[in-house]
C-alpha cells in the first residue's frame, strides 16, 4: 500500500471505517521531524498490507487536530474500528512502528 492523503472530507471512510488497522500520520509541510519520518512512513506502508497509513497535514486539517488532541507533530496515532488504540510524539524507526501497532 501507498502513504494516502487524508482530509476532512475522507477521513471517515478512509480511517474510522477501515476494516484494518490505520496509521495515522499528523504533520505539517515546514515541520523538519515531519519531513524525515514522511520516507520511513512511506516504506512502512509498502512492506505491511495489514495496516493502512494515512498523512494529514494539520495546517490544512485543523479540526482533526483538535478532535485528536494533537498539539506536537509529527503525531503518530494508531486507530482500530474507529477507536484510537496508541499514540506516538516525536521521529520514531520502523521496529518502533511495529512496537506501536502492535505487531
Amino acid at each position: 500500500m501507498k502513504v494516502i492523503e487524508v482530509n476532512n472530507d475522507n477521513f471517515k471512510e478512509e480511517v474510522l471505517e477501515s476494516n484494518i488497522k490505520v496509521l495515522v500520520d499528523f504533520n505539517a509541510e515546514w515541520c523538519g521531524p515531519c519531513k524525515m519520518l514522511g520516507p520511513v512512513l512511506e516504506q512502512y506502508a509498502e512492506s505491511h498490507d495489514n495496516v493502512k497509513v494515512v498523512s494529514i497535514n494539520v495546517d490544512n486539517n485543523s479540526d482533526l487536530a483538535k478532535e485528536y488532541n494533537v498539539f506536537s507533530i509529527p503525531c503518530l496515532v494508531v486507530i482500530k474500528d474507529g477507536k484510537e488504540i496508541n499514540r506516538s510524539v516525536g521521529l520514531i524507526s520502523n521496529s518502533q512502528i511495529d512496537e506501536l501497532i502492535g505487531e
